[in-house]
């Protein structure tokens, strides 16, 4: 057995960001949560790894909008495996204390159908994650 992550997987996602300081607030509690760990930190950046796959969050001087728009080409949400259903709802529930919102409460927590137990969250730039409880 080897180390090496298998060809073809994730490598990182960059996902940039009109305001570091106000996307951390939400990104670094809900990573942290999720077991990753900070892996780099510089003035216009910040990075979390989990394993061999890490998340790049950057507020670049190249940005052409200041909000992501999940309905526009282009990446619509990062979904993540949780551990439990018990555990989705913890964070769903937590998630409000930094700055996300839960979409389609009122389909919650089966708003991806009646076999699909996740909470989906969205952060005040608009991106969207979905916690996708594992049993």
């Amino acid at each position: 057995m080897t180390d090496e992550p298998a060809s073809g997987s994730l490598h990182h996602v960059e996902i940039w960001v009109p305001d570091l300081r106000q996307a951390l607030v939400g990104w670094q509690w809900l990573l942290e949560a999720l077991g990753y760990t900070l892996h780099q930190d510089w003035e216009g950046g910040r990075s979390w790894r989990l394993g061999a796959t890490y998340l790049v969050f950057e507020q670049s001087p190249a940005l052409s909008a200041d909000r992501h728009d999940r309905l526009r080409p282009g990446l619509n949400h990062l979904a993540f495996h949780v551990e439990s259903r018990e555990r989705v709802d913890a964070l769903a529930e937590r998630a409000a204390a930094y700055g996300w919102t839960l979409m389609f409460p009122e389909r919650h927590p089966y708003a991806g159908g009646e076999r699909h137990y996740a909470a989906y969250l969205e952060d005040a730039d608009g991106f969207e994650v979905e916690l996708v409880a594992a049993r």
